[in-house]
């Protein structure tokens, strides 16, 4: 068997997600959280997509991330433009899509030894029954 170095040795992942829910390395949220290399913040749009204002973006930006991922549901929605004035003048790219598939790229990205950001909403509200 052949052993590879892992890029990825020690960073938090999304280790599982569901209705009303995501895991990072076994820790479960069921409120949105900002995963970034050896850091999650909990609770980081405390009121869901609708409540998003610049202090969450402010924080994506924060992170020194390259690549900013924005997980925003159970569907693909797109912020606000003026919230994502930070995040070009810095020169980070965002892509927006599902929290689902937000999870997905996450961990493709850190496999590869990027420095990759996630936040993802996990609205109360849209929670289905499993």
């Amino acid at each position: 068997m052949k052993l590879h170095l892992a890029h990825n040795a020690g960073l938090l992942t999304f280790s599982s997600h569901g209705p009303g829910y995501v895991s990072v390395n076994g820790t479960r949220y069921e409120g949105s959280v900002l995963v970034s290399g050896k850091e999650a913040e909990a609770d980081w749009a405390p009121q869901g997509f609708d409540g998003l204002d610049a202090d969450q973006f402010d924080k994506l930006a924060s992170t020194g991330a390259e690549i900013v991922l924005f997980g925003s549901g159970e569907r693909q929605r797109f912020p606000r433009p003026e919230l994502l004035k930070l995040l070009i003048a810095r020169g980070i790219g965002l892509e927006v899509m599902d929290t689902k598939a937000a999870c997905r790229t996450y961990n493709i990205l850190v496999a590869e030894g990027r420095h990759v950001a996630c936040g993802v909403i996990i609205d109360p509200s849209s929670e289905a029954v499993a």
